[in-house]
């Protein structure tokens, strides 16, 4: 019923500062509120934790496939900085932050909340990246940042979330092998993804010259090349996220045939993944977040909705030529969403690490905010910047 009646005013909400995030966590958590269960028993977070890493391969493949290496030299090169530059800052930092906010904790706790916390979901503040008003080249900086950080986050959080297994003492293998999983975890992964996308872009130029496949059955190649390189990965022994996410990149690199297929995908299937994880988001992530929060886990999520991401954003972009005001609106606009809701959901479910409460606490608190601030700020920030630019 909500998606229903979402998708029937969505042109009227795409011009406010009600957002689809803000709408679906708020229904989630008024279902909380009301005693709704999404599934009975303990089955719940083994449901959730599939359509979490279902969701995870989509978002991560989809994204990767629509960026082109090119892309990254475009724009004065926005894309590549915020990437290269600003993203290793801001984990750093927001390490740095995390740890002098709870001492107590092991460094590698501090280094996961980072990794977790500094990808953005630019689908947070859709107009941000449609509208016209904002310059071409902040709108394809923010698209080809967001459609990339979540992947390059995921060796990050994988390496943080063992080491932090490691540092409590609940794993059974010694530091050795623990650094052996985690290697071929990176290495295997993008190798498993680099010749599945390759191959799957080669039989699909060959499909499409040759006439052989219909424009319905494109969209099923492109989800099963995900998902297939997920799987190559997870029976070669290396991770299947980073897979999925080498994976889009090389399937769209080198695929000559049109891809407007991936865009529909991005625009129908993909949205209402989107929609049933802020859903889960807020039915079941933002109980238990909130039950566990606390002031350190606020000071850390204000810090990196601002600090931790502005300071690094402002810092590469130094050189480019841009605006006070350009600089700051990109270091502003990095909203928290579906990246870290999912990388958060992945890592309670999968790894027994101490202080996870916290760390849950200070991603809901995290994403809640930015939910609402960057959600009822996205359509302010283009009128200002369709206003300055008719003012000219």
């Amino acid at each position: 019923m909500a998606v229903l009646c979402f998708a029937a005013m969505s042109k009227r909400l795409e011009m406010s500062v009600v957002t689809m995030p803000i709408i679906f966590t708020t229904i989630g958590y008024l279902g909380f509120l009301a005693g709704a269960e999404l599934f009975p028993g303990e089955a719940e977070f083994e449901i959730l934790h599939l359509l979490a890493e279902v969701t995870l391969v989509l978002l991560l493949f989809s994204d990767a496939s629509q960026v082109r290496f090119a892309n990254l030299r475009m724009s004065g090169g926005i894309p590549a900085r915020m990437l290269l530059v600003a993203m290793p800052l801001a984990i750093t930092f927001g390490t740095l932050v995390a740890h002098w906010v709870s001492p107590d904790q092991p460094w590698a706790v501090a280094l996961l909340v980072a990794a977790i916390l500094t990808p953005t979901d630019a689908a947070l503040g859709q107009a941000v990246v449609t509208d016209k008003a904002i310059p071409e080249n902040l709108r394809e900086g923010i698209a080809v940042e967001s459609g990339l950080n979540d992947g390059l986050a995921v060796p990050v959080v994988i390496m943080a979330a063992l080491a932090a297994v490691e540092a409590g003492g609940a794993m059974a293998e010694g530091p050795d092998n623990l650094l052996l999983f985690g290697l071929a975890q990176i290495t295997l992964g993008p190798i498993a993804g680099i010749l599945v996308g390759a191959l799957a872009a080669k039989f699909m130029d060959i499909a499409v010259e040759r006439d052989f496949v219909t424009e319905a059955y494109r969209g099923i190649y492109f989800l099963s090349t995900a998902f297939l390189c997920y799987v190559a990965a997870e029976l070669a022994g290396g991770n299947g996220l980073i897979a999925a996410f080498v994976g889009g990149l090389t399937f769209g690199n080198l695929r000559k045939s049109p891809s407007h297929f991936v865009s529909e995908f991005m625009e129908s299937e993909g949205q209402l993944l989107t929609m049933a994880t802020f859903l889960v988001f807020g039915l079941v992530l933002a109980p238990a977040g909130l039950a566990h929060a606390s002031w350190q886990t606020a000071v850390l999520a204000i810090a990196f909705l601002t600090a931790v991401r502005i300071i690094p954003v402002v810092l590469s972009l130094t050189g480019t030529g841009l605006r006070w005001r350009d600089k700051l609106f990109l270091g502003w606009f990095g909203p928290r969403g579906l990246a870290s809701i999912l990388f958060g959901l992945l890592v309670m479910e999968s790894y027994d690490i101490p202080g996870m409460d916290e760390v849950l606490a200070c991603v809901v608190l995290t994403v809640l905010i930015s939910i609402v601030l960057h959600g009822a700020s996205a359509f302010p920030i283009v009128r200002a910047y369709g206003a300055g630019a008719a003012g000219k």
